[in-house]
């Protein structure tokens, strides 16, 4: 792949071309062919550990010349567990049940026709992503088994990493039999080319944007091409003054100090009233050792010294850091209210022991996943059985939630007679 292509346009359009013709030979693929080509796939990545991690390094050089922050370096970087990952989310994807070709909702019409619903791939799925290189391994699986060929467009900050990825998917896909244009990764670090990407919808059928919000507003507004958004992540834990406190603690410190990158991560924890000054006397000292500045309400601040008072913009920040906006309410409608507000509904959680509570936060909180007595990290596409996921969407139509097979799939309807006629 070359890092600078001469025409920018006529290599997108050649390369959208090529997907095309792919994804027609993938929607016909067996499932025992695609799963063969998803083994092959991770073994390869397996083979070339030591080739993952040199290129890796040759990134992770290149963003810390330019400055790039520990939060992003951490996102770029791969580690073996997560090449471990990579590999374990391909074997994971092969063993799930292929969604393609199932029929459902068949019944009989008055007419004498049985009406049903297909399941079926979407066709070409454009993936403009940031940062985290494994995205690339994890969108190449669940494509394929879904049918779907990928056009992949990762950051430049990646570069190297998603091209020695990309390299071991398309010798897998062709150990199988299958083209490797099934799965390609642009090889070019030109801007120009996302603009090519989300205007080719001839070639393309859905643009999944995943990365900061100036990237997900640029792509929602100049595409052509249908997008499921994948905005940021401004997480909720709120704790109820019916909460167990042990609990609460774990679930908290897990929600924020697990990793501080990651859009799944907690950024606000609201506290009842009743409860606040025992829970964030807690949670002062562990989250200070872990060098986690606490940005808080009033009542906050006059609990925990060394507390920074919150601006309102901290209540509506994706920090994406080891930051942490905290804030005492009044209760559950308080509670409520504020993760309505502020959250971009991606995940939000609450820590109580009260079954009535805990049913009014699953009900009225918007967002694509509500948790009661767990950690937001758990809003993922692997932790939910997914085998890994897309993105999670903060839309409601089509997929809302950790986008995996059955999020990359449509439907049609099938007609079964036996020379019936309309009368």
């Amino acid at each position: 792949m070359l890092d600078e292509i001469s025409n920018v346009k006529s290599y997108m359009v050649a390369l959208g071309r090529q997907a095309r013709q792919a994804s027609r030979i993938l929607a016909a693929s067996s499932t025992a062919l695609k799963n063969q080509a998803l083994e092959a796939m991770a073994d390869d990545l397996d083979d070339n550990r030591d080739l993952l991690m040199q290129e890796n390094q040759k990134d992770l050089q290149a963003g810390a010349d330019k400055g790039l922050d520990a939060a992003l370096l951490d996102r770029l970087e791969l580690t073996p567990a997560r090449i471990d990952g990579m590999i374990e989310g391909l074997r994971q994807i092969a063993v799930l049940p292929d969604p393609i070709g199932e029929i459902f909702d068949m019944k009989y019409l008055p007419s004498g026709i049985q009406v049903g619903r297909m399941r079926v791939p979407l066709g070409v799925v454009g993936i403009i992503y940031e940062s985290r290189p494994n995205v690339t391994a994890d969108a190449a699986g669940l494509c394929l088994k879904s049918g779907n060929a990928a056009v992949l467009r990762g950051g430049s900050e990646a570069f190297h990493s998603n091209q020695a990825i990309a390299a071991s998917i398309q010798r897998g896909l062709e150990k199988a039999g299958l083209p490797a244009a099934a799965v390609q990764v642009v090889g070019t670090t030109d801007r120009a080319a996302v603009g090519e990407m989300i205007a080719m919808p001839d070639a393309i059928d859905v643009i999944i944007p995943r990365g900061g919000k100036g990237l997900i507003e640029r792509i929602s507004r100049d595409a052509r091409v249908p997008v499921i958004k994948h905005l940021d992540g401004i997480c909720h834990v709120y704790i109820d003054d019916q909460a167990e406190v042990g609990k609460a603690f774990d679930v908290a410190m897990n929600a924020k100090t697990q990793r501080y990158g990651t859009c799944n991560t907690m950024e606000t924890l609201l506290v009842a009233e009743e409860i606040a000054e025992e829970m964030l006397l807690m949670l002062a000292a562990p989250l200070f050792e872990k060098e986690v500045e606490i940005r808080g309400c009033s009542r906050t601040c006059e609990i925990i010294d060394g507390c920074v008072t919150a601006t309102e913009a901290d209540w509506d920040t994706e920090y994406l850091g080891p930051i942490l906006s905290i804030k005492v309410v009044g209760g559950l409608d308080e509670a409520i209210d504020h993760i309505n507000t502020h959250s971009s509904q991606h995940t939000d959680a609450i820590i109580t022991e009260n079954y009535t509570r805990a049913r009014r936060f699953l009900t009225e909180v918007d967002s694509s996943s509500v948790m009661v007595n767990a950690s937001t990290r758990f809003a993922d596409g692997f932790e939910y059985g997914l085998g890994a996921e897309i993105g999670i969407s903060t839309d409601k139509f089509h997929a809302r939630g950790p986008v995996g097979l059955e999020g990359l799939t449509s439907v049609k309807y099938i007609v079964l007679g036996d020379g019936h006629i309309r009368t």
